[in-house]
């Protein structure tokens, strides 16, 4: 026990909050594939969408199937995990799988299948987030990709995509192509309220402004809308002049206000936009975890 506790590095309140996360992550999903997905016999990707087809075939309760193929998994790929996080996988495979077995509350069957997979993706989503949130993971398809990763040089985001896109083409022989893809739609939706509940508090914008009235815009900034700027040194190869181009993270609100000030102050100032997927630093984050810069873990 001193062991575990030597690895994970958590006072015992994080280390409660982790498994209540961990927990409530599990439930959510389970609560999505036993009442949404299930009855409407649609697919899904990972592990979970290898159980729900053997479901369908044999019977066999997805929990079990889906504890028996992630263990396996975990076994091969544990190397691949930082303690910590192997210690709350194991965790979550337990929980994930009794519940799948155990939690069965009052389906949900639409008329429109789009209403039951929007549903479906989001509770799915919700739950993958707050596990990732709790510091476990969902293991299986993840643990492949790191291998593949890890092995031939193949990108992360690309083996998942691929190990995901496999398990839901072979699904559509069982579920049928209508269904499949309405499942795609759901693994989408899945998708995107995964990023954001891992990473969607610290999503934001960031603008490069270039502008003869740069330091007005400047002043104005930092007075009325509180946001720190950098300057970056440039050069206008079409002007041949010497430029300084402002940097700036804000939020979507922010954003708002920024593009009518600098359109007030000036009208002609050159700005781009562009999407930031992660902020990690004083003013953004309340969390900033330590990158180790090794191999690729999980």
């Amino acid at each position: 026990m001193n062991k575990i506790f030597s690895y994970i590095k958590m006072s015992p309140q994080h280390l409660a909050y982790s498994i209540f996360m961990v927990t409530l992550g599990s439930l959510l999903y389970a609560i999505a594939v036993n009442s949404f997905v299930i009855p409407n016999h649609f697919g899904n990707g990972g592990v979970a969408g290898i159980a729900i087809v053997v479901y369908y075939i044999t019977n066999i309760a997805t929990g079990t199937t889906n504890f028996i193929v992630n263990a396996i998994l975990i076994a091969i790929g544990w190397k691949y995990l930082e303690k910590r996080t192997l210690i709350f996988t194991i965790y979550c495979l337990f929980a994930m799988s009794a519940m799948m077995n155990w939690v069965h509350l009052p389906v949900f069957i639409s008329d429109n299948a789009l209403i039951s997979a929007i549903a479906a993706g989001v509770l799915m989503g919700a739950g993958m987030g707050i596990i990732v949130r709790g510091h476990g993971t969902t293991a299986g398809t993840d643990i492949i990709a790191i291998m593949l990763k890890n092995s031939f040089g193949l990108q992360f985001s690309a083996g998942v995509f691929l190990c995901n896109s496999l398990i839901i083409l072979g699904s559509s022989f069982v579920i049928g192509a209508e269904n499949t893809v309405i499942t795609l739609i759901m693994k989408y939706i899945t998708t995107n309220v995964l990023d954001f509940m891992a990473e969607g508090l610290s999503r934001r914008k960031s603008m490069l402004i270039i502008s003869d009235q740069k330091d007005a815009i400047a002043k104005e900034i930092i007075e009325k809308i509180d946001r720190g700027i950098t300057v970056l040194k440039a050069y206008g190869y079409y002007s041949h002049k010497d430029k300084d181009v402002l940097y700036v993270i804000v939020n979507r609100n922010q954003l708002v206000r920024i593009q009518r000030l600098i359109s007030r102050v000036d009208p002609h100032a050159f700005v781009t936009i562009s999407d930031v997927q992660q902020v990690i630093g004083q003013g953004f984050t309340f969390f900033n975890p330590t990158n180790k810069n090794k191999r690729f873990y999980l």
